[in-house]
């Protein structure tokens, strides 16, 4: 009876020591002893997030996080705080509203479920996901599929014509919405151009296009598909050029450069260093999502991913991922693959954070998400210095597709341009301010720039990006880091209305058709 009543009080004294700890770290939680936010939601922050959907219909919602306040800060009186969620489950599509930070920097490799679970619960979410995300594309965009009448890409993919984006209701033209200053915009919440979100915040990754699914199904995604038309994305396979055969034009032929077929094409063409660093271009490593393990978003194991996957030829095939640089998760920007086309003539080589050099970029991408904690579940790059070096010496000879109009100073040719795109020429370099930050042979000052957009938008300023060179831009939509602007004409609205450069629907035109001349 003794032996029962002291297991009786140990047990007691376990619970007491137990719920004594757990309300220690409520009252912790919040104030300036923590870095856990609160779980008291703030009286002025009551909607609840929808982050997911049943099978019955049923929403499942999480309440937003109260953060201490140290300072005055108006800004974050307008957002809400980032929703906490697991892996796999639906974020707002309007991440620009929400602000805040994470329980942690790391990533764990460990799903919030048994991988047959993962699996069904895709399953189940992905049509409906998908759904969603066309109509909110829909809201935002008229992808009307049209085409600028003779214009083509290098290849010969028919260019888009643009604006795509929706005007809001009230505003009949762009020149309207133009006329109205920053803080009416902002008020009426008529911007057209505020940030995209990955459709999938919560796992991001790799999105790849359709084409590119088609041609290598292992990277289909149990989860999230491309929320962009084909139609708005580049060719594919791109053509390849290069600074040391620039008589050969495209070097591909119009083939897909693989690990299967890049030795038959290129020897003879390339060093052996130069081989040996596109070898490495092509080697696909494990990435956080894509990979042998059960933390996967395939539905069978995959060798990984490579560099010209995304960069496919050199160039890019419009994949998405998350920039990353930042936390928390919900934080992190989106960002289109770039071009790789002309980096021998770029110092800035990342959109947000300052690499200045081919080798060095090739080396940091720790799977693609900036975390190298995952090593120990998916294994190391294991990309040596002198192997990044070679990766480097191949991306530093891809060249910018021919500008037959422009002379060795990268101006028009008279005698080759038409009057429009002369006039465009004046327009880029006086009214339009466009050279203030795009020029030299790449049309790119290699600084970074902050446009302040959130003038124009309640959301969290995203900050300084580096500017992209404008040589060959027409063969990379969309536009912007994160693909905001699927056409050229709206990369011109956009500038146009940030800049408050107040061009006139002709001038605007004038640029567009300049632009498809670099």
């Amino acid at each position: 009876m003794k032996y029962l009543s002291t297991q009786i009080l140990l047990v007691l004294a376990v619970f007491g020591i137990g719920f004594g700890v757990s309300q220690t770290y409520e009252n912790y939680r919040g104030t300036d002893l923590s870095r856990v936010p609160s779980r008291r939601p703030q009286p002025n922050r009551q909607t609840p997030v929808v982050l997911a959907k049943t099978s019955e219909n049923t929403a499942v919602t999480s309440e937003p996080y109260d953060v201490p306040q140290f300072t005055e800060n108006p800004v974050l009186d307008e957002l809400e705080l980032y929703p906490t969620i697991e892996k796999g489950m639906r974020a707002p599509f309007d991440l620009w509203r929400y602000y805040g930070r994470g329980a942690s920097s790391f990533g764990s490799p460990m799903l919030p479920m048994r991988f047959e679970q993962w699996l069904e619960f895709h399953r189940k979410q992905k049509p409906a996901l998908m759904r969603d995300v066309r109509e909110y594309m829909n809201r935002r965009y008229d992808f009307s599929g049209k085409h600028m009448p003779g214009q083509y890409m290098s290849g010969g993919k028919p260019i888009m014509l643009g604006p795509a984006a929706r005007l809001p209701e009230g505003i009949g033209t762009f020149e309207q919405l133009a006329s109205l200053s920053p803080s009416v915009v902002r008020e009426r919440d008529l911007f057209p151009y505020k940030p995209l979100a990955h459709p999938l915040q919560s796992t991001a990754h790799m999105v790849f296009p359709r084409k590119w699914i088609e041609a290598h199904p292992e990277h289909e995604r149990i989860d999230v598909d491309m929320d962009f038309p084909e139609e708005y994305l580049p060719e594919f396979p791109p053509p390849m050029y290069l600074t040391t055969h620039k008589e050969l034009g495209d070097v591909t032929q119009g083939r897909e450069v693989t690990l299967e077929n890049f030795y038959e094409i290129f020897d003879g063409l390339l060093s052996p260093e130069q081989m040996e660093g596109l070898k490495e271009l092509l080697r696909p490593t494990a990435t956080t999502w894509f990979n042998h393990t059960e933390h996967r978003v395939t539905i069978q194991p995959s060798k990984g991913v490579a560099c010209f996957d995304c960069h496919v030829n050199g160039h890019t095939n419009g994949a998405f991922e998350l920039g990353p640089d930042s936390r928390p998760h919900m934080g992190r920007l989106r960002t289109d693959t770039p071009t790789m086309r002309g980096n021998y003539n770029l110092m800035q080589l990342s959109s947000k954070r300052s690499i200045r050099s081919m080798d060095h970029f090739a080396e940091v991408e720790e799977y693609f998400d900036g975390d190298p904690g995952m090593q120990q579940s998916i294994g190391p790059r294991a990309a040596k210095r002198e192997v990044t070096n070679r990766m480097g010496d191949f991306n530093a000879i891809l060249d910018y597709p021919p500008a037959p109009k422009l002379n060795p100073l990268m101006r028009l040719i008279p005698e080759l341009a038409t009057e429009q795109e002369l006039r465009g020429e004046e327009l880029f370099h006086g009214k339009a301010q466009c050279a203030k930050c795009h020029y030299g042979p790449a049309f790119v000052d290699d600084y970074m720039h902050d446009l302040r957009a959130e003038r124009f938008y309640v959301g969290r300023p995203e900050g300084p990006i580096k500017t992209f060179p404008l040589r060959g831009i027409k063969d990379s939509p969309p536009y912007l880091h994160d693909g905001r602007c699927p056409t050229l004409h709206d990369a011109v609205e956009f500038f146009n209305l940030v800049l408050e450069l107040d061009l006139t629907k002709d001038e605007k035109e004038d640029l567009v058709a300049y632009l498809l001349c670099l």
